[in-house]
């Protein structure tokens, strides 16, 4: 199950990302995954949880936004919807040679929201400090 990868190198880019902006907690990672991508969202969501454990994402809510497969034609520049599974022959004119795919191939974490430690870790006691914002990070980008 290649979603224990996935979940395990999201959980990796984000905690260090945290780490740095001086995050004491994770609260949520929203990714984009493609139709055509081969991730099971379900099952990313279940190895997510399993990944985040003794991590400052621990509890963190995973959200998960399809991208339709999308295609377009060389020959006439007709786009289209291509389905699962794919279909890779122009609606129009009926041609399969010089179809690119446009969209549906995306894994990519669009933003992470975290909770920030104003006092840093030599500050004083998280009791005695008022609860941190939660704060929205740009993109992290995807490992290749």
């Amino acid at each position: 199950m290649h979603e224990m990868s996935i979940a395990t190198a999201v959980v990796s880019q984000v905690q260090e990302a945290a780490e740095a902006g001086g995050a004491n907690a994770v609260t949520s990672v929203r990714l984009q995954v493609g139709e055509l991508a081969g991730v099971v969202p379900d099952a990313l969501a279940f190895c997510f949880e399993l990944a985040c454990a003794g991590t400052l994402l621990e509890g963190a809510q995973l959200v998960t936004e399809r991208v339709a497969a999308r295609a377009r034609c060389g020959s006439c520049t007709q786009d289209w919807a291509v389905g699962m599974p794919p279909r890779l022959i122009c609606p129009r004119c009926g041609r399969a040679t010089g179809v690119e795919l446009i969209g549906g191939r995306e894994l990519q974490i669009l933003d992470v929201c975290w909770q920030e430690d104003p006092a840093g870790a030599d500050g004083p006691s998280p009791a005695a400090a008022p609860a941190p914002a939660a704060r929205t990070r740009e993109p992290i980008p995807e490992e290749r």
